[in-house]
Order: C-alpha cells, then structure tokens, then sequence
C-alpha cells in the first residue's frame, strides 16, 4: 500500500468511527439493536475489503490470461472484454504488454516501454512517419536485442519507438509473421511455429 492508501484508509476509519459514536449517542434505548446493525455493516465493509484485496486473484480467474504450449509450439491468446488480444512479450528481458494489431505493419513500442527495456531515448531519431487513426506520428526506428514469447526468441527485431502518445504498444505483422499459424477461433488467438 501506497501512503496515499494508508491516509485514505486512516480518514474512512476515522470517519466511520464518527458515525458509529453518533449513532450510539443518538439511540441509547435501543443498544442491542443498535449492536446487530453494527455487527451486519462491520462484516459488509470487512467483505469490501476483502473483494478489493482479492481482485487480482478473482480477475485473472475470471479473465483467462494468454497460456504458453511449449511443447506443441502454440500460444494462446483470450480475447480481452475490450474484444482485443493482449499479449506479454520479453522485451530485451523486460515484460511488455502489447495489443495484437493486425492492421499495423510493424512493431510499435510507447516511449515509455523503449526505455524499459533499455533503449536510449534521447539518441532516438524520430524521422519517419506513419499512419494512424489519429493521424501522422514520428516514429523512431530501433532494433530490438531479443524478443521472446514463450519459447520463441527472436533476434535484432526491427520496430519503431512512437514519437506520440499510446496506451499500449502496438505488435503488428512484421512479427506475426514469424509465425506459421494464426487463427483466431472461439474468443481465442492461437499462434504456432
């Protein structure tokens, strides 16, 4: 927890112990009554709580994350509830997400996930260009030491470090062609080689 989360924490209890007082003062008669109620909203906060803790674990049970068949050389890849495919790639060693785009011709890293993954941002030269539904953007070019998915590693990758702003990296079909299969079937995208 952040200390951001600790003060927030500290003023939601502070401010239900407020109310708790109040409530007590407000009714003395019905004490009893009063301590059921306290009891029922203790355990719904405690179950909030609870929930909040646990989301990562409830959502990767629910929303199945992309699954490695090194043996058969496959990966999966489920649909996300946005109806996009995510995948995670080693980016010189470095997990990066990036959204299957199989509209864009090449790999597209965020300013930031270059640098995470070792590139030197201040030596890019942004001097090319490309087309996106936003418009045109500078692109850097850059090659990529290793790429790795599963068991598949590839060296020297070319791809573009995007001048602009994106959420995601883009993972276009330069590198998808790499592989021998792609299908998508059943809410899944199944990659092979």
């Amino acid at each position: 927890m952040t200390e951001f989360d600790y003060g927030n924490l500290a003023y939601l209890g502070l401010l239900g112990a407020v109310l708790v007082i109040w409530m007590f003062i407000q009714n003395r008669e019905r004490l009893g009554q009063k301590l059921q109620y306290l009891a029922i909203w203790g355990l719904i906060f405690l179950g909030a709580i609870a929930a909040v803790g646990l989301w990562g674990d409830i959502r990767q049970t629910v929303m199945p994350s992309q699954a490695v068949f090194a043996d058969e050389g496959r990966v999966e890849l489920p649909r996300a509830p946005d109806g996009h495919y995510y995948v995670s790639l080693d980016i010189n060693g470095v997990p990066t997400r990036f959204v299957i785009d199989t509209g864009a011709t090449g790999m597209v890293l965020t300013q930031q996930d270059a640098e995470r993954a070792g590139l030197d941002a201040e030596g890019l030269m942004f001097h090319g260009e490309a087309s996106t539904a936003n418009g045109i953007v500078r692109t850097a070019p850059v090659r990529l030491d290793e790429v790795a998915l599963g068991p598949f590693t590839d060296r020297g990758v070319r791809a573009y470090v995007n001048g602009g702003t994106m959420r995601t990296s883009l993972l276009g079909m330069s590198y998808l062609q790499r592989f021998e299969r792609l299908e998508i079937s059943g809410g899944r995208l199944i990659l092979e080689r």
